[in-house]
């Protein structure tokens, strides 16, 4: 018998929460940190410190959160009708299944050039394939010789020697000093990487310090990103801050957020273990303080819609001295009901009582009847069973023996019947009246030699 069955009916279902949480997870790990631009509107200072708003440009919006710990730390007041920059995480609120930012910071826009043509580089390497997860050279876990593209004047280059010798003094760095910003820094920057990649390193950190859009632009040219992927080397990236991320970085085999980082990935770590963990402890207080801010986000929703305790209670109290009345009421009610109820069956049975008298007279008479027909049927069947008593003893073979017969057997049991069974010498059995006794056979006359 064939199942119409669809396929898809048969497929178990989720709940809303967990389809939500199954979404917001799925946001979170497919798209990075990003930058977005556009317009303050709908502006919330709440109470919690918390501010809620959404950025909006000529054909869409999006709902955003920035939190009141990243809020504290603006240089400005954000206002609607702003123009601004924002580094967000792409996430979904649970709760009501609404797509959102959570803003990690605010910038004023006024680099809107720059960015634009960050962005179209971006996109251009990007279609070529320059960034491509698969085309990363695998770091070594035990480098003794390091090349560092950098400027020396600049303070990466101080860190990048100062965390080395803390972590790990063995390595052996050589220093590819270039100019990191203004007129032919990424020229210079692009020849020194291909340089050091024909030299005997291990791999090659380029890095150097923060700074504007303007001043990180030498680590957003072409030259420089088309440099590292024609490395032999491995490369790691420390441009800038924790929140700068530039071309270069996207073509790394590694972007650190920051010189001291990147000489810290670089470097053979003697607490290796103590550094995972709190790699660990850090991903664990991000994701608790996400969940946090969750949770603040939804109380802040719960504390709008909650109305007040005290009419709540007023009105409960008068609902709960409404449903006592009519309980009262109900179980009078039901109280007559069931008086009356009882008094219709009291008359009823009263009514069907039934006399006893002339039944039990009959009965008595019955059981005399019936004990004289016992003692008559037992007399019949005591009579009967003594003549079949006596027939069967007729039948008895030891009447038989009394009348001095006896039965003859061969020493297997068996009763002999007829002379022919016999045969000269053989032993007997004679079973008679009273005992037994053996004897032999000295002749055997069969019938019709006797006579």
């Amino acid at each position: 018998m064939l199942d119409h069955t669809p396929p898809d009916a048969l497929a178990k279902s989720i709940s809303i929460s967990e389809l939500n949480r199954q979404v917001r997870t799925l946001l979170e790990q497919t798209l990075p940190l990003l930058w977005v631009r556009g317009e303050i509107s709908n502006l919330t200072y709440a109470s919690s410190g918390h501010l809620y708003f959404s950025l909006k440009d000529a054909d869409a919006q999006v709902r955003c959160t920035l939190w009141r710990n990243k809020a504290q730390l603006l240089g400005f007041r954000p206002e609607n009708g702003q123009q601004v920059e924002a580094r967000v995480l792409v996430t979904l609120y649970e709760a009501r299944g609404d797509y959102q930012l959570n803003v990690e910071t605010l910038r004023r826009a006024g680099q809107g050039d720059l960015f634009q043509r960050f962005l179209e580089l971006k996109e251009q390497l990007a279609r070529e394939g320059l960034f491509d997860s698969d085309k990363r050279r695998p770091l070594p876990a035990f480098p003794e010789r390091i090349a560092v593209v950098t400027s020396p004047q600049a303070a990466a280059w101080r860190d990048v020697l100062s965390t080395f010798a803390r972590r790990a003094p063995h390595v052996r760095l050589t220093l590819y000093p270039v100019p990191v910003q203004g007129e032919g820094a990424a020229r210079q920057i692009a020849a020194s990487l291909a340089q050091a990649a024909a030299a005997a390193h291990d791999l090659i950190i380029l890095c150097r310090g923060g700074g504007s859009l303007e001043d990180l632009w030498a680590f957003n040219e072409e030259i420089v990103a088309r440099a590292i992927r024609a490395s032999r080397l491995p490369v790691i990236t420390g441009i800038g801050h924790e929140t700068d991320f530039t071309i270069a970085d996207f073509a790394a085999d590694l972007r650190a957020p920051t010189p001291t980082a990147a000489a810290e990935q670089a470097s053979p770590a003697r607490d290796a273990l103590l550094e995972r963990l709190a790699s660990l402890a850090q991903r664990l207080y991000r994701s608790q303080q996400r969940q946090l801010e969750r949770y603040a986000q939804h109380l802040d929703h719960l504390a709008a819609r909650l109305p007040s305790p005290a009419r709540q209670l007023q009105a409960r109290a008068e609902r709960l001295d409404d449903l006592r009345w009519r309980l009262r009421q109900a179980m009078a009610r039901s109280q007559d009901a069931r008086e009356r109820q009882l008094m219709r069956l009291a008359s009823r049975l009263t009514a069907q009582r039934p006399a006893t008298s002339r039944p039990k007279a009959r009965l008595e008479q019955l059981a005399l009847q019936l004990q004289h027909a016992w003692q008559q049927a037992r007399a019949q069947r005591t009579a009967r069973l003594d003549k079949a008593a006596q027939a069967l003893r007729q039948l008895d073979p030891h009447a038989v023996l009394q009348r001095g017969y006896a039965l003859v057997r061969k020493p297997t049991g068996k009763i002999v019947r007829n002379a022919r069974e016999l045969q000269r010498g053989d032993s007997l059995q004679l079973i008679l009246a009273h005992g037994e006794a053996l004897a032999s056979v000295t002749q055997v006359v069969t019938p019709g030699e006797g006579q």
